[in-house]
């Protein structure tokens, strides 16, 4: 007897079935959405290098947060601009400084009706833009920045924060948060791991967010983007001194990376859709050349197959709306 015909296109016929049969959902609360706040502004200013993305007075980040959180986003991730910066990010230690308050205003705002999650890094508060203390010959001191890393997470921890995230990439960093955390009685507050944060040329739009002052580049601590079994490496470590979650950093040219991770951990995976790929799709729709929310949803559908279940992205309010008016 011949078997029937197989026509796989039975599958693919109408909305409803693709719908149905659909092996990968992108939902509203896998998304992360990364928000600056700006010491001295009065009110919201835009990103020219970002379009749509601004740098907020605290009053526009509360309710700019409000609107994320009606729009379902799973969380938010908060970056402080500080006005004045030095050469040791004591900014970032204060317990006044930007991204401590806005920790707070956000906090209050919100309640737990997000996750609030703040960045735990020097680079934006410090006058010479590293993410570490630096020796007096120019080189990132790595233990130096270690015990900065501590005393920033307990001052964001003090201001309510839900999840910090140690971005530097400086080695043993995980596990001093999490014991500084822990002896400061923030037990419940979570640790996610910028794990596998790449040397990577997608981020220039996100330094003109923060108004960093790098001169050269980080490749001494962040990862070349030649390596994957370097990652792995990196990602055993965050888990073994107590990462929560582990994040890839950018998301899109390194799915490969973020399918390896997954695979070999059983925390939950982040990835970071980062400020060159919002920005290239921004620009490319712009001139009409895409169809800017379709890519929009494919670009967060395929670091969501790749692995991660949770995605950080500049456009996780708005996709988060659109993705409720797909399903």
């Amino acid at each position: 007897m011949p078997y029937p015909e197989i026509r796989p296109r039975r599958l693919r016929r109408d909305a409803a079935v693709r719908r149905l049969v659909s092996e990968t959902r992108v939902a509203p609360a896998d998304l992360v959405l990364p928000m600056f706040v700006k010491e001295g502004l009065t009110e919201p200013r835009p990103i020219g290098s970002l379009p749509g993305v601004l740098q907020h007075s605290r009053d526009s980040l509360r309710k700019a947060a409000v609107e994320a959180v009606q729009a379902g986003v799973g969380g938010i991730m908060l970056f402080g601009v500080p006005a004045e910066r030095d050469a040791t990010g004591s900014g970032g230690i204060d317990p006044a400084g930007i991204l401590n308050v806005a920790i707070s205003d956000v906090v209050g705002e919100v309640g737990d009706a997000t996750v609030v999650m703040s960045d735990l890094c020097l680079d934006e508060f410090t006058s010479h833009g590293h993410c570490g203390l630096l020796t007096p010959d120019g080189d990132v001191d790595n233990d130096a920045t270690l015990a900065a890393y501590a005393q920033m997470a307990v001052a964001q921890a003090a201001a309510g924060v839900g999840v910090v995230g140690p971005s530097g990439m400086m080695d043993g960093q995980v596990g001093v948060v999490r014991q500084a955390l822990d002896a400061a009685g923030h037990t419940d507050v979570a640790v996610l791991a910028y794990a596998a944060k790449y040397a990577s040329a997608y981020y220039g739009p996100f330094r003109d967010a923060v108004e960093s002052a790098l001169q050269g580049d980080r490749r001494t601590y962040q990862q070349d983007p030649a390596n994957l079994r370097e990652s792995l490496r990196e990602v055993a470590l965050d888990v073994a001194e107590g990462a929560d979650i582990v994040m890839v950093k950018p998301a899109l040219p390194y799915l490969d990376v973020v399918s390896a991770v997954r695979a070999a951990v059983d925390v939950p995976v982040a990835a970071y859709q980062v400020s060159g790929e919002y920005a290239m799709v921004e620009a490319a729709a712009a001139n009409g050349w895409i169809d800017r929310e379709r890519v929009i949803l494919e670009s967060l559908t395929s670091i969501r197959r790749a692995g991660a279940g949770i995605i950080l992205t500049y456009w996780a309010a708005e996709a988060a709306r659109l993705l409720r008016e797909s399903y």
